[in-house]
């Protein structure tokens, strides 16, 4: 089989795979955010179990990333999504012998959030070798689409909370991430990373594990955007408060929740397209980059003070903006780190980030017991701000060496 016809085969099985698993995530997402609160009330004890979830992210992906540079990503792909079935079969039975226990699910959330941080690792790092190398601008705005094409699931899933419970959710959810990895089974993909040997050593690890470290502090370019994105990802963590919120006001409540981040999907959509469609100019990638950061802190940390009209038209500008920056960004470090790196940088980056995001949500969290969370959000978002003009703007000299391929 002919390169192109591979890279083909491979990208549909790892397009529809995602589709089948991702609406099973958007249901189980909704539906474990839904189990915390019914059972607790707790804004804090929700951005502690959403803490708990995120934890593993700082230790795991960078643990992992010199493993996925010697070893299958595809394999690690599809036994995480096995892994994942028997997990979610597992809520629907504790759920179904009512032996909900807060604690043993801050436990499982940790699991849950190990398996999820490894999968992001080995997927964006072997995403790159299942396309065409001259067309990872598209095929990343394909890849963006696929979030706001199962977010569908939501409002379905709010239904059938409102008429038969959460059960019926996870067993959902179950079925598709097998389903999903039973597809994942036939990728082929030429992992030109993979070692000959079984095992790795510690000496082996170690070595890897700071060549990785050591790849990003000498590449200025990707230290700038590593770094910014740790603040800006704290600073936006604030909008986890934003469930909890419209649940607690009677105003607004779950189905105005859903409409409002929906009018968000709906953007995610249509960025993904334009992006698709539309091939920025090189030199002007990385100001059209910085110039969306700006506009989702604005859209982001003042929506919830506005009327409900409002609250749809930011969130949905928010969303077509964000698509963008996930393109513009993903796209352009993927293809500018080598595969045999890539596992590395990859995991470096979300342990950063997940970093980060961590101790924006304890933050939030715990100023959600004596502020209101539109103000909490608001704050953040100023802060954000002064993240683009303390480390992107200066910094981007060396990372629009990045951004501004001419080839994507």
């Amino acid at each position: 089989m002919d390169n192109t016809k591979l890279w083909n085969k491979n990208f549909t099985i790892i397009t529809l795979g995602t589709i089948v698993s991702m609406l099973g995530n958007a249901v189980s997402a909704f539906a474990i955010g839904l189990l915390i609160l019914d059972y607790t009330s707790s804004t804090l004890l929700y951005v502690l179990f959403q803490i708990a979830y995120n934890a593993p992210k700082i230790i795991m992906p960078m643990v992992m990333g010199p493993f996925l540079d010697r070893f299958s990503r595809s394999k690690m792909i599809y036994t995480l999504d096995y892994l994942s079935c028997i997990i979610y079969l597992g809520i629907f039975l504790i759920l179904h012998f009512e032996i909900f226990n807060f604690v043993f699910f801050l436990f499982l959330a940790v699991f849950i959030g190990s398996i999820d941080s490894i999968y992001t690792v080995a997927y964006d790092s072997l995403y790159p070798l299942l396309v065409s190398p001259n067309h990872y601008r598209k095929a990343y705005s394909i890849s963006s689409m696929l979030y706001p094409i199962s977010a569908v699931m939501i409002p379905v899933a709010a239904v059938l909370y409102q008429h038969i419970g959460l059960e019926p959710l996870f067993i959902f959810n179950s079925l598709t991430f097998f389903v999903a990895a039973t597809m994942e089974l036939f990728i082929k993909a030429d992992e030109s990373q993979i070692k000959d040997k079984k095992s790795m050593t510690l000496r082996e690890f170690s070595y890897d594990f700071k060549q990785g470290i050591n790849y990003i502090w000498n590449e200025k370019g990707l230290l700038v955007i590593t770094l910014f994105f740790f603040f800006y990802t704290l600073f936006s963590s604030g909008n986890a408060l934003v469930f909890p919120y419209f649940k607690s006001n009677e105003a607004l409540g779950v189905i105005w929740y859903i409409i409002v981040v929906g009018s968000s999907v709906v953007g995610r959509l249509i960025g993904g397209l334009v992006h698709y469609k539309l091939k920025y100019p090189p030199m002007i990638k990385y100001f059209i980059a910085t110039a969306f950061f700006v506009l989702v802190a604005i859209c982001d940390g003042t929506f919830l003070f506005t009327p409900i009209w409002c609250m749809i038209i930011f969130n949905f500008l928010s969303g077509l903006f964000n698509s963008s920056v996930y393109n513009l960004r993903i796209s352009a470090t993927q293809s500018y780190v080598p595969n045999e790196l890539r596992g590395r940088f990859n995991g470096t980056f979300q342990m950063i980030c997940a970093l980060s995001g961590i101790i924006g949500q304890l933050a939030a969290g715990v100023l959600s017991e004596f502020v209101s969370e539109p103000a909490i959000i608001f704050i953040f978002m100023i802060f954000a701000l002064i993240s683009v003009g303390a480390i992107l703007i200066p910094g981007r000299k060396h990372a629009s060496k990045i951004y501004n391929i001419s080839n994507l």
